[in-house]
């Protein structure tokens, strides 16, 4: 049995469509109200931040992978992220079971260095200590060494369904509802991006290679990284519509925060777009060759005819 906590997001939904494609026929979805994905899936009600019903949910798991996500407001993140954490770890020791926690990039710096595995943290701002903290109790859980454990880190998603991000809300949700796309900052620095389909069969090929875990491992991305200039050229051509866009500054942004909730809770994440997102998997390609990345306009075009249907 493997088991994801977290089961109703965009990472979730994908990666139990993979682990029944690929690798596992008894699978377990857990959150506080799951949803089947496929029709031979199990459902078990539980809060994350109830270390009893977290231990419930794992209990007879095999594998157990963390994709919970929080609404994007940094005083929640705060006070139930890293509760959850614990508990779900705690949960797996209790049960013998391996872990796989899926991460984002909020720890590293905000430059435009290249990222790899071996990258100091150095977080700006409150969402990203929070999400240093808990990376820093998988790495500990790691070095303990009581269970198999693999840390899994995706950058900024773009995708299909109700995939959530910046490039999702700014440019790809607009193209979709007939609006001119929007670029955060500049449209002249390199993006990389991750494909959230592959964000999950990555992780699901992780999750089943025993090899993989006590390691960390950045999700396999594009090597042929874009501008946003350009990833909004190809999204254009391919909806059918004049590349035109608008550039929000900094500043502008910071000014909307004093309005927005939505836009304030972001304002941290501002320097990342000022300079180049160079995000590094080579690992990953070189442990899993047989593991096709999506390009850019094959993601665009799946986007473009799910929009149509």
């Amino acid at each position: 049995m493997q088991t994801i906590l977290g089961a109703n997001g965009q990472i979730a939904v994908e990666l139990a469509r993979e682990l029944r494609r690929k690798h596992e026929t008894g699978l377990r979805l857990v959150s506080r109200h799951p949803r089947k994905v496929n029709e031979t899936d199990t459902l078990a009600s539980a809060d994350l931040l109830d270390a009893r019903q977290t231990a419930e949910a794992v209990k007879g798991s095999s594998v157990v992978y963390f994709t919970a996500g929080l609404p994007p407001d940094t005083e929640l993140w705060e006070k139930q992220f890293p509760v959850m954490l614990k508990n779900a770890l705690d949960a797996c020791r209790a049960a013998g079971a391996s872990f796989a926690y899926f991460d984002n990039t909020y720890m590293y710096p905000q430059d435009d260095r290249l990222m790899t595995e071996e990258t100091a943290f150095a977080p700006v701002g409150r969402k990203g200590r929070v999400r240093a903290r808990m990376a820093a109790m998988v790495l500990d859980e790691m070095k303990r060494g009581d269970i198999p454990v693999a840390l899994c880190r995706a950058p900024e998603f773009y995708g299909p369904g109700k995939t959530q991000s910046v490039t999702n809300t700014l440019v790809i949700d607009n193209l979709k509802s007939g609006k001119k796309p929007r670029v955060p900052v500049r449209d002249d620095t390199l993006r990389t991006l991750i494909w959230t389909p592959d964000a999950s069969r990555a992780l699901a090929a992780i999750g089943n290679a025993p090899d993989a875990f006590g390691q960390t491992w950045h999700l396999p991305c594009s090597d042929d990284r874009l501008t946003y200039k350009q990833f909004i050229e190809l999204a254009c051509g391919i909806f059918g519509r004049d590349a035109s866009y608008t550039v929000i500054s900094k500043w502008a942004l910071i000014g909307a925060g004093i309005f927005s909730p939505t836009v304030r809770e972001i304002r941290e994440l501002l320097p990342r777009y000022g300079c180049d997102s160079l995000f590094d998997s080579t690992k990953f390609k070189r442990r899993f060759p047989e593991f096709e990345v999506t390009s850019y306009r094959k993601g665009l075009e799946l986007i473009q005819r799910e929009s149509r249907a």
